[in-house]
């Protein structure tokens, strides 16, 4: 319930979301009722959200959208609503422009659905989620790990998170995400990597990369800091003195 509204404090503490993930054009997937869009104001970077949702099509294949459309894809609670979720991410990374992010929550199963499946709590949820299990419940699961190996490295994994900071463990059975405050689920965050990123990341940070002599300056005094702290202590070990201060 207000999954997506739940997650904007937590974000806004993310300086990555103010600055790479939610930037340029967005599309909101199976937005309503709780659009990313209500908050575009705390995203300075952001400069058009569309909220997509079932009179748009159909998700799971966005037919109607070109190949990278958007500069990122956000998904809050849908991915679990669709008939072949794999499918789905698919086409989601399709219409991402390379470079751009797909950000995704998802049910947790141990949190949402608790080990009953199918849902007493949404009957349309046609799948569960963990992160990362050798064996599960419930015969609907889907590794998010497999979810994306899936994508044959066609992006790069930034984050995979449990968001449980909220969630009481000490409860009987109940659907915490009634609550104004249990997010109770997985938070997934993908970079589509570009052509040119078949370079070994070795490589790219070779690259002949000028920087301003201000930049220079102080990033070679980092390096002369180190030295000059190696060169006094060449007599002493580390973590040896325990005279009193």
């Amino acid at each position: 319930m207000k999954e997506c509204s739940k997650s904007i404090q937590r974000r806004l503490s993310d300086s990555n979301f103010l600055r790479k993930y939610f930037s340029g054009r967005g599309v909101d997937i199976g937005g309503k009722p709780d659009p990313l869009v209500l908050y575009t104001e705390f995203f300075p970077l952001v400069s058009e959200i569309k909220t997509w949702d079932w009179e748009d099509g159909d998700a799971q294949y966005m037919n109607n959208v070109q190949d990278d459309t958007f500069d990122f894809v956000h998904s809050s609670h849908c991915l679990e609503h669709l008939v072949d979720p794999f499918e789905g991410i698919k086409n989601w990374l399709r219409v991402i422009k390379p470079g751009g992010y797909l950000i995704i929550t998802v049910p947790d199963e141990d949190l949402y659905e608790q080990n009953i499946f199918p849902s007493t709590f949404n009957a349309d949820h046609k799948w569960t989620f963990s992160i990362y299990k050798t064996k599960s419940w419930s015969d609907k699961s889907i590794n998010l790990f497999d979810l994306i190996k899936s994508l044959n490295g066609a992006v790069e994994p930034i984050k995979i998170e449990k968001l449980h900071s909220n969630y009481r463990y000490n409860f009987p059975r109940y659907d915490q995400s009634l609550t104004p405050v249990a997010e109770c689920g997985i938070e997934i965050i993908l970079r589509k990597s570009t052509d040119s990123e078949i370079l070994s990341m070795a490589s790219k940070q070779n690259l002949d990369i000028k920087l301003d002599k201000e930049f220079r300056i102080h990033l070679n005094q980092y390096r002369d800091d180190m030295r000059n702290m190696k060169l006094l202590n060449k007599t002493n070990l580390p973590f040896a003195n325990d005279s009193e201060l």
